[in-house]
């Protein structure tokens, strides 16, 4: 494995970035790549690696796009005669390189964690932090006293309630206000301005009355106020702070879950794939828009296309640099057999 490649994946973890993994499981001559041959895709369409020739890397990368959507792995079979590698389990794709082998690449998509922003050094914040971690969040701690050496459970540590980094920080947030009364108003303010997928506060329903008066006052919307869960967490019947904890992780477990099977039940339903036959593919981001090599019809991604010629006006997309020779000492014979469907 190549050590770069390993560096950069988990620098693309602890940057908190989405990426997918692939990898050369099977080969077949003649072919330039090998077994156990590797790239990094990354969800703006970077590639970073080895799989083989250029003309696999527009398949990779739009598969690539699809498994940071849907978050599933996939193995594609990229051959010569794809209607001849139709089996359970595997995507069948043209291979267009001139030495016509056959390669089939395991993609596997490594999603950013979950970000997890606790304010406050309370037991009870602590112990959030501290299970969060167990979790796998990226754990941010925000209040002016904290200090990172009494806080070992913290990816990142901020004294400053408005950092920028606390707005731009990765993936999805899910905060935790247990600041206990001290300067809860501030800490709360913070938290909304980072548009969580959660809000919870630890306070008595007494405290949080006063809270949301003063939020209101602020000029906050009594929507967004209205969103802010409190008290924080399932109703356990605990009162321990590791009980608090978990029953405040247990509630974010749940919105998480929850909002996925909503969004599940919002997509259009897609047909099964009837046995040994490739299921449909998922939709591709928009920035991963597609076009047809005129030469090779071999499917390109505009978006990370480096082979692009001009004729007639347009722009040409080609999967690498001979088609797109090939193309512009002679256009006019390519777009005539792609008109009546001539073999070329």
């Amino acid at each position: 494995m190549n050590k770069q490649l390993l560096e950069r994946a988990a620098e693309l973890a602890r940057r908190g970035e989405s990426f997918a993994f692939a990898v050369v499981v099977r080969r077949e001559p003649y072919s330039s790549s090998q077994a156990g041959d590797a790239a990094i895709i990354t969800a703006d369409g970077s590639y970073h690696g080895w799989l083989g020739g250029n003309c696999t890397r527009p398949s990779v990368q739009r598969e690539a796009a699809a498994a940071l959507l849907d978050g599933k792995p996939r193995l594609i079979s990229l051959s010569p005669e794809p209607d001849q590698q139709l089996r359970v389990g595997v995507t069948p794709l043209p291979m267009t390189c001139h030495s016509g082998g056959t390669v089939e690449i395991f993609i596997e998509p490594v999603l950013a964690a979950a970000r997890l922003v606790v304010f406050g050094v309370s037991p009870v914040a602590r112990a959030v932090a501290q299970l969060g971690k167990a979790m796998g969040y990226l754990v941010d701690v925000v209040d002016p006293e904290a200090h990172p050496a009494e806080l070992p459970n913290a990816d990142r540590v901020f004294n400053d309630l408005a950092a920028p980094e606390l707005r731009a920080g990765p993936q999805v947030a899910y905060v935790v206000v247990a600041s206990m009364g001290e300067r809860d108003e501030d800490a709360v303010a913070a938290a909304l301005a980072m548009r969580p997928a959660y809000l919870g506060v630890v306070a008595s329903r007494k405290r949080f009355a006063i809270l949301r008066n003063t939020m209101l006052d602020r000029g906050v919307s009594a929507h967004a106020v209205d969103a802010i869960q409190s008290p924080a967490g399932l109703d356990l019947g605990g009162r321990q702070p590791e009980e608090v904890a978990l029953s405040i992780l247990a509630e974010i477990v749940q919105r998480k879950h929850a909002a996925r099977a909503s969004a599940d039940r919002a997509a259009p339903e897609v047909v099964p794939a009837v046995a040994l036959v490739p299921p449909p593919q998922p939709p591709v981001p928009a920035a991963a828009l597609t076009a047809i090599d005129p030469v090779c019809h071999m499917t390109v991604t505009i978006a990370t296309a480096r082979h692009v010629g001009s004729w007639d006006g347009r722009a040409w997309y080609f999967c690498n640099p001979r088609c797109k020779d090939k193309f512009l000492a002679d256009p006019a014979r390519f777009l005539e057999a792609q008109s009546t469907g001539a073999a070329r």
